[in-house]
């Protein structure tokens, strides 16, 4: 912004300087409700696809490359999957108070993965932990997923 001044130019007048930062502030203002709705929609087309269709293969493949990549580090553990903690049927109170029957609470996308987890993990000797991966606000936010495959404590 190198502008230059005019000196012989009269200045503005108090009030035009005013309704300039009143016009800037508007702009900001704008600016953030455009990115809240645009952050809405995009929270409401990921909680449509969650609770109305199913894990597919990429999801899954996903999934691998996150545990492989976690194994590549030397790691005994992988955060697999997060959503929204409005997405469970408690908003994610369960989960936050390791209630033993958080599964319960799942749906959607999570709901299969666990089912997944407990058909095909399980058996295999992994372990599945869900915890509250942030708290905007004091609030749950999002779960993670985790998957372990360390060896058992001795």
């Amino acid at each position: 912004m190198n502008q230059t001044i005019d000196v012989d130019e009269v200045p503005p007048s108090a009030e035009a300087l005013r309704m300039t930062v009143l016009q800037k502030e508007m702009e900001k203002v704008d600016a953030a409700r455009k990115e809240r709705e645009a952050e809405e929609r995009r929270l409401s087309e990921f909680a449509r696809d969650f609770l109305h269709n199913h894990v597919g293969e990429k999801e899954m493949a996903m999934v691998r490359r996150l545990v492989m990549n976690a194994v590549k580090d030397g790691k005994f553990e992988a955060m697999i999957y997060s959503f929204p903690s409005r997405l469970c049927t408690d908003s994610g109170r369960a989960i936050n108070n390791s209630d033993p029957r958080w599964p319960e609470t799942l749906q959607g996308k999570a709901k299969e993965l666990y089912a997944s987890y407990e058909e095909l993990g399980k058996p295999r000797g992994y372990k599945l932990t869900a915890m509250v991966i942030n708290f905007p606000d004091g609030i749950p936010g999002d779960i993670g997923f985790f998957l372990n495959w360390a060896p058992p404590a001795v």
